[in-house]
């Protein structure tokens, strides 16, 4: 098995309406993250797509054998990868196997999502069915799963609703100076609380958006990689499922997928929560961000909502959470996701970023992609 690295990266900005078809969008985050690698297209061996509605929306079918013909790079190993909402990081994860098999010298991977093909009745009804079909048939939604979720932990803690609105409003102040986020402004605890109801006790703003927009990032062996100082390595990969029905959870807010995921990835990788630096957390809704903290480890059961309250999770704090903005702010293309949140670690432990919105001094980075409501976690360990 080889030493994995990353040398290029490329996304587009996350937007609630790109009206590129498909395989377009996907095609100009692979031509960025090429040319930040310093290959040509001619260079892939293989190339992996993810996207999770295409068809649900009415879109592209077999996009990978389509985007290798809109990148003229014929002839490459194609595939689809396609695991709901981890979509992005089980693609990235497929990319690496390939190339440290010997499989794949040069993999490109993709994710893209255009959500806005169809409308939201449609696109609401697409992802309900990520859920256990016997609770699909009750009526239950994702946003029904974290309001529950979101009532169970307050209650737990005796945390007030302010702990969940610091989630936002963090994480939208993280937006602000992100050139690919879909909301780039920020959105004080006080709005947030007052946003409209969504499930309560969740409300607008504990919610991500429906999005538009494709990541990228190229996977190489990292000997061969020309220019080492550029290139991220992949220190470890990890994942695993959890009970698929929610109801039958014996606790509602333990996510053991997001538990095991992360037990692995810090076995493969030797190293402790205290080790990661900065950290890029699924918060499809803002709850989800203080849970997966406290199940991978970094912050003891119920205690995660004071730690943001008091600003360790910021992008100065002792562990700067989402510093591009989480899915909150930047945006939430299901397929897309998980890659940028990999981009996202890879600009930040680069250096590559503005002084505003760099973690200074990250040398290690993790990053969390959750399918469902954790019916599949997807945990992936950068180095500088």
């Amino acid at each position: 098995m080889y030493q994995i690295a990353l040398p290029g990266v490329g996304m587009t900005r996350f937007t609630s309406a790109d009206d590129r078809p498909l395989v377009d969008l996907a095609a100009a985050a692979c031509r960025r993250a090429v040319d930040d690698a310093g290959v040509d297209c001619s260079d892939v061996t293989s190339l992996h797509a993810g996207t999770a509605l295409a068809e649900a929306l009415g879109q592209q079918s077999g996009i990978a054998n389509a985007l290798a013909g809109a990148l003229g790079i014929e002839g490459v190993s194609a595939d689809r990868v396609e695991n709901t909402s981890a979509t992005g990081a089980t693609a990235v994860h497929r990319g690496i196997e390939a190339v440290a098999s010997g499989a794949s010298e040069v993999a490109l991977v993709v994710g893209a999502e255009r959500m806005s093909a169809a409308d939201t009745s449609r696109v609401t009804d697409a992802i309900s069915r990520l859920t256990h079909s016997r609770e699909y048939a009750q009526g239950l939604t994702l946003p029904s799963f974290g309001g529950l979720a979101a009532g169970a932990y307050l209650d737990r803690y005796d945390a007030p609703r302010e702990a969940l609105a610091a989630v936002a409003a963090k994480n939208h102040r993280n937006a602000v100076a992100n050139e690919v986020a879909q909301f780039r402004r920020e959105v004080a605890v006080g709005e947030a609380l007052d946003s409209p109801v969504v499930a309560e006790p969740l409300r607008l703003y504990d919610c991500c958006p429906m999005s538009d927009g494709a990541a990228a990032v190229v996977v190489m062996r990292g000997d061969s990689v020309a220019d080492t100082d550029h290139a991220v390595r992949v220190t470890a990969h990890a994942s695993a499922t959890g009970t698929h029905p929610v109801a039958e959870r014996p606790d509602p807010l333990a996510i053991e997928s997001v538990r095991v995921a992360g037990e692995r990835l810090f076995d493969a990788a030797g190293v402790t929560p205290d080790d990661v630096d900065v950290a890029c957390i699924h918060d499809a809704f803002t709850v989800l961000e203080l849970i997966e903290l406290e199940e991978l480890g970094f912050y003891e059961p119920g205690t995660a909502w004071e730690a943001t309250m008091d600003g360790e999770t910021a992008l100065d704090g002792a562990l700067p959470v989402n510093p591009g903005g989480g899915l909150k702010a930047r945006g939430h293309p299901l397929g897309a996701t998980g890659i940028s949140q990999i981009v996202e670690l890879v600009w930040q432990l680069r250096g590559d970023l503005s002084d505003e919105r760099r973690v200074d001094g990250a040398a290690r980075g993790l990053a969390i992609n959750v399918a469902g409501f954790g019916n599949n976690s997807v945990c992936t360990m950068l180095e500088a």
